[in-house]
């Protein structure tokens, strides 16, 4: 993986953890409206957001009628928050509490998956040449799928300061 992507992975995380340390449990599951999901929601969902990643890189790279696609500007689509994205079903967060802990744990965990799996990944060009439909993007080459990781957790910080601000 490029070392670009790889600092930009870490930064926001880091970001993230951040955001979320400085609260206490009750705030961190405290949602705005009953229609609406709490921080630890939002971030359980990053965590099934980065496992479901790794699925979909690596069914591409499985995928031999898998070709290369329009790249996408990932940035723009996805850190525009004026649309509204649903969420699918499978990166759909639990709706039980969870402690700051847990989440960090398991963010933790989510984003060392990632790393081993990417360390795996013996002809990285691979990641250029191959696609695999996104839910919200369309086709993406297998690169930008590492790249919307980073760039779907900053929309999601600032969801979450915007959260932190209403309680």
């Amino acid at each position: 993986m490029n070392k670009l992507a790889n600092d930009h992975l870490h930064e926001t995380r880091n970001n993230l953890i951040k955001e979320i340390s400085v609260l206490g449990d009750a705030q961190f599951n405290s949602k705005p409206d009953p229609n609406s999901w709490s921080i630890a929601q939002v971030c359980h969902h990053l965590v099934l957001v980065e496992e479901a990643s790794i699925k979909a890189i690596s069914w591409g790279l499985q995928d031999s009628a898998s070709t290369q696609k329009e790249r996408k500007n990932v940035h723009s689509i996805l850190l525009n928050r004026t649309k509204k994205l649903k969420a699918p079903k499978i990166v759909e967060p639990d709706v039980k509490p969870f402690e700051i802990q847990q989440i960090i744990d398991l963010l933790s965990e989510s984003r060392k998956k990632l790393m081993t799996f990417l360390s795996t990944i013996e002809d990285e060009s691979l990641l250029e040449k191959k696609s695999m439909k996104h839910p919200a993007i369309g086709d993406l080459p297998l690169d930008q799928w590492i790249e919307q990781i980073y760039v779907h957790e900053q929309r999601h910080i600032e969801q979450i300061k915007e959260l932190k601000a209403a309680l």
